[in-house]
């Protein structure tokens, strides 16, 4: 795994200095601590730069920026292409010269210059994000992978075209300015990140998932998405037809337990020391389980726990699987003091809010890794979404199917406004019942009950708590709107437009989908990309460390998209077709233990010291006035979780993440 960044002069006159290139390379150098490069053309109007963690082929002539043949083919690239030496066999047939041994990164550059980006793209299976500079057709091209495991930002700024895999690395371009996103700040609230391509930096953007952009010599830019996680490409035509009990699922669960078995295996591709994070829940287990059988060496295993939060602690069930498969196995504990000195590495590291207090314990885990001489490690996000692995799955299709289905099918908008009237000020009156009247204001409104899968402040809340709001397009817009990157509806200070695009979206694409496939479509444009992604991209390299993901290996990813919803869901019961494909695997009580999931006591922590003074940091933040919001409402709302009269952790977090942010990154 690497860092990326580059420019691109292409009005103005000026030229690419290369101790640019180089000031960039060393504000993401923890992405690759051992080796920097940089690449100049010949008229020095195009640049870039790499920072390179060794993984794979660790010899020198393996180091990036790195051409082709003929050295009109550039690359720079972050990531790891897991059946990059089958696409060398083929390339070296088709009279393709490697220098490398084994380089994936060569691999991008000859497999450009053999079939074009999107045929490249549609070959690659693994998770990446990459700038190809093209001298023949003076073209820049930016791609991130099919789920968006791997970040990528862009920017312009006084006749260049900036690109960094961290936002920082734009930043530490001269002269690119720091200021407020207003638009992404709000969806923000809502979703505790910024959907794609916004960013909380106005002007500055992310490539969304699956999506490649063309940027040419005179800056025009065009954006190409070449994936979508629809139904439709797993399983050939009418393969579940006249299957049912028994067989059906069987069918079901070979499948699922087969693409998984190929993705970690494909994933134990590597030069350099390797392990897995483990819970002791299914999704960890089930990867420690299956690296067990491709190693012959124990795996390294890694867990974290909370100093006096047994509550939240998985300890004896990861040292239950740890024995179970005999791995070298590490533990750490937390508290409150370690969460506290942390926090503003976690602004930095974090480059825009993530209101997602789990980056606390995974930064604590990737130190015991690094620490323990691994480069690399397997983790378990995305099977919770693909398998509705999450109980809010199932309260939101339970409303949308006793709540929002009826209320929209069966009253007239006329019969439905004031009722929707009433709940907003039942929710204004009663802020003990501000969740349940939302939520009916929500059904009036003819809106979906499903936004995402995190939801902090929805916008009845939010109309409370920035009254009179307004937000200008952000700076750049024009531009990214025409390439087709950012749709008018996320313009609106409306966070529903957001979700609504990806949903309309997909019925569009696959109409009569299930309401769950709906769903978990709209949480692969969302939510893991731009948030559990995100969190697990950016703590984990802070720690140097390459973090690698199977459930989300695309091959899955397609086939699950094809289950039927009744498939899923058995008898109410999560998960039910993973339990049954990892049968045998694991140990049934790991397999059927109720699900705890990855936490922090952020609820407790808030209560003592660290909630007295980040209730004092929010409230004194400039950034509160600089947006209008009601600081008595924030006041009341961080006095009744001190007090315990309701439970607001969440959304103190969401606010006591945006205001730290601004402190360290625009304030000073």
């Amino acid at each position: 795994m690497c860092g990326i960044a580059g420019a691109l002069i292409y009005s103005g006159g000026g030229q690419v200095a290369k101790s640019d290139l180089a000031g960039m390379c060393r504000s993401m150098a923890h992405r690759g601590p051992d080796a920097e490069g940089t690449w100049l053309s010949g008229d020095a109007k195009v640049g870039l730069a790499h920072r390179r963690l060794t993984i794979i082929d660790l010899a020198d002539e393996a180091g990036q920026p790195m051409a082709n043949e003929d050295g009109e083919i550039l690359v720079t690239y972050n990531g790891e292409i897991y059946n990059h030496a089958v696409l060398r066999s083929e390339l070296i047939a088709a009279g393709h010269r490697f220098r490398t041994d084994h380089s994936d990164t060569e691999v991008v550059a000859h497999g450009y210059e053999e079939w074009g980006l999107d045929g490249l793209l549609q070959r690659l299976e693994g998770m990446f994000a990459f700038a190809v500079w093209d001298n023949r057709t003076r073209t820049l091209f930016l791609a991130r992978d099919r789920i968006g495991i791997k970040p990528v930002y862009f920017t312009r700024h006084g006749g260049a075209f900036l690109f960094g895999s961290e936002i920082k690395a734009l930043l530490a371009y001269p002269g690119v300015p720091r200021r407020v996103g207003r638009l992404a700040l709000y969806h923000y609230l809502s979703y505790l990140t910024t959907p794609a391509p916004l960013t909380m930096f106005d002007g500055i953007y992310k490539l969304p998932a699956a999506t490649w952009i063309e940027v040419d010599a005179s800056g025009r830019m065009q954006a190409t998405r070449y994936w979508r996680a629809l139904p439709g490409q797993g399983m050939a035509p009418g393969a579940l037809d006249g299957l049912s009990g028994a067989a059906r699922e069987d069918y079901l669960s070979e499948g699922i337990r087969a693409r998984l078995n190929a993705a970690v295996e494909k994933r134990m591709m590597s030069d350099v020391p390797y392990g897995a994070f483990l819970s002791g829940g299914i999704d960890s287990s089930v990867n420690v389980a299956l690296m067990d059988r491709y190693t012959d060496d124990p795996v390294n295993t890694f867990t974290v726990g909370f100093k006096d939060h047994e509550h939240l602690n998985e300890l004896d069930h990861a040292a239950r699987v740890a024995r179970e498969f005999n791995t070298n196995h590490h533990e750490v504990l937390v508290d409150e003091a370690a969460m506290v000195e942390y926090l503003d590495d976690l602004v930095h590291q974090q480059d825009e809010p993530l209101a997602d207090w789990v980056c606390i314990p995974l930064h604590f885990v990737s130190q015991l890794a690094q620490e323990a001489g691994a480069k690399v490690i397997q983790v378990g996000e995305g099977s919770d979404e693909q398998f509705c692995g999450y109980n809010g799955y199932m309260k939101y299709l339970q409303l949308h199917a006793t709540c929002f289905g009826p209320f929209r099918t069966l009253l007239p908008g006329f019969a439905r406004r004031p009722i929707a009237a009433l709940a907003h000020g039942a929710a204004r009156l009663f802020p003990d019942f501000e969740q349940y009247a939302d939520a009916v204001s929500r059904a009036a409104e003819g809106r979906e009950a499903f936004w995402s899968g995190a939801m902090a402040y929805w916008e009845s809340q939010k109309s409370r708590l920035l009254p009179g709001f307004s937000a200008d397009a952000p700076s750049g817009f024009e531009d990214v709107v025409q390439a087709g990157l950012l749709p008018e509806e996320f313009l609106q200070a409306d966070s529903y437009h957001v979700a609504a695009s990806y949903l309309a979206e997909m019925d569009d694409a696959a109409p009569g989908s299930d309401q769950l496939t709906r769903m978990i479509g709209n949480e692969f444009r969302l939510r893991l990309p731009e948030l559990l992604l995100m969190r697990v991209d950016k703590i984990t390299m802070a720690s140097s460390l390459e973090a690698r993901v199977p459930f989300l290996d695309h091959d899955l990813v397609e086939f699950t998209m094809d289950i039927p919803a009744a498939d899923k869901i058995k008898g109410g019961a999560a998960k039910h077709l993973l339990k049954r494909a990892v049968a045998g695997l694991i140990p049934d009580d790991i397999i059927h233990r109720k699900k705890m999931g990855f936490a922090a006591p952020m609820k407790e922590w808030l209560l003592g010291d660290f909630g007295r003074t980040a209730g004092e940091e929010i409230l004194a933040s400039p950034l509160l006035d600089e947006i209008g919001a009601d600081k008595d409402m924030i006041g009341r709302m961080i006095g009744d979780h001190r007090s315990g009269k309701r439970d607001a952790a969440l959304l103190i977090w969401v606010l006591f993440n945006l205001t730290a942010w601004h402190a360290h990154w625009i304030e000073t």
